[in-house]
């Protein structure tokens, strides 16, 4: 058994693990990651601006990337880069993040936020989680329940930023997990920022959210008032459609299917899981080769 312990230690300080594939055994090497941590990062051609702000770094859209697919096991998306609190890990980032994305669906009127009734607006994207959770299971992903706030959504008219929480439970899983929303409303599109979290971790990511909603912002001839109404697009949905995730068909439910991010504390202890039944059936199995042998 202390061989056994020996062989894990050294696998972990060299950044090699090992994965079980049916009866084989395959490797794959973790990445270490390279964090910036001050100074203004330009995101999607200076689009728009994060301001690092103190505590905080920031990991480029390939990094993150890596991340969100390899190491937390989410589909394929196109991320312009992450958010991490400062104690996250240089090889498994063991925290809490904000993934940053851009939709260009075009200029979100936001005359309707005042008249939200959010109660109703929740009943509508349970019923279509349902219907997304058909075409997860087809992608391979495990399916949800979405089974309330866990902060109601926030409307700053002024800022024209918007922030709310929602509470998740996985195919499978026993603990819930948390999905943070903050959007924040430009001149012809939305940048999208999603906390990925656990439900214990709220009041944590609350507390900072002002400073991640203060750094990041667009850029003069993008923001919100530079909207022309001569030349640019409105988008087909408001600050509830925002909300629920899409553009709102007639019927009520989403038109297109969003996909939510997984928990990544799953994926990592799945993940050790699988190496150390590797490890331990190369051992045992090779014991019993032995044995045989003699």
């Amino acid at each position: 058994m202390k061989k056994h312990l020996l062989f894990i230690i050294f696998l972990a300080q060299t950044n090699l693990f090992v994965a079980a594939e049916s009866d084989s055994i395959t490797s794959f090497t973790f990445k270490r990651l390279e964090y910036v941590t001050s100074g203004n990062i330009p995101l999607r051609n200076n689009l728009a601006v994060f301001a690092i702000p103190a505590g905080f770094k920031y990991l480029d859209a390939e990094q993150s990337q890596y991340v969100l697919t390899e190491l937390w096991g989410n589909p394929p998306s196109e991320t312009l880069g992450m958010i991490f609190p400062g104690e996250a890990g240089d090889t498994i980032p063991d925290t809490w993040a904000v993934e940053i994305s851009y939709e260009e669906d075009g200029h979100v009127k936001d005359d309707d936020a005042r008249n939200i009734n959010y109660d109703d607006l929740l009943k509508q994207m349970q019923e279509s989680a349902e219907q997304s959770n058909q075409k997860r299971k087809e992608l391979g992903f495990p399916t949800y329940q979405l089974l309330g706030w866990a902060s109601a959504p926030y409307y700053d008219e002024k800022a024209k930023k918007l922030h709310w929480a929602k509470r998740l439970l996985f195919e499978g899983d026993s603990e819930e997990t948390l999905n943070y929303n903050i959007r924040v409303l430009g001149r012809k599109g939305v940048l999208v920022l999603n906390v990925i979290g656990q439900v214990e971790q709220l009041e944590e990511i609350k507390k900072h959210v002002p400073a991640i909603l203060n750094s990041i912002n667009f850029t003069p001839g993008n923001r919100y008032e530079d909207f022309d109404s001569n030349i640019d697009k409105v988008a087909a949905y408001g600050i509830g459609g925002l909300i629920a995730g899409g553009v709102l068909a007639k019927t009520g439910l989403l038109a297109k299917i969003g996909i939510i991010f997984a928990k990544f504390a799953k994926v990592i202890i799945a993940g050790a899981a699988i190496i150390i039944a590797a490890i331990v059936k190369f051992f045992t199995g090779k014991k019993k080769d032995e044995q045989a042998q003699s």
